[in-house]
């Protein structure tokens, strides 16, 4: 079945980077579409960024273009998000999502900016 596997969240302080990965497998995930979303406490899921299949198309949310950066690697069957000059605000749960005739979730990893 398909599974989407998140890491690389943790506590940062403000200003500092964390990259998040996402494992995919139980489906062909060069021609998926992926994204990220991100959760925060008392809030709804919203979408941070999207990839197309080869990675030449890329959307972000305005809250964090020129700050993160996503990307895949076909051949690992893995996407990232590469964050930049974290913010608190950026605190969340972010989830790695396979958009499809069924979306498909992982599991979250938490990420948290304090100083």
């Amino acid at each position: 079945q398909v599974q989407l596997v998140e890491s690389g969240g943790g506590l940062v302080q403000p200003g500092e980077s964390l990259r998040l990965s996402c494992v995919g497998s139980g489906f062909t995930f060069g021609i998926a579409i992926m994204g990220w979303y991100r959760q925060a406490p008392g809030k709804e899921r919203e979408l941070v960024a999207t990839i197309t299949r080869s990675g030449g198309t890329t959307n972000y949310a305005d809250s964090v273009k020129g700050r993160f950066t996503i990307s895949r690697d076909n051949s690992k069957n893995t996407v990232y998000l590469q964050m930049n000059s974290l913010k608190p605000e950026d605190t969340a749960v972010y989830y790695c999502k396979r958009f499809g005739s069924n979306d498909s979730w992982g599991q979250g990893t938490q990420v948290t900016v304090s100083s």
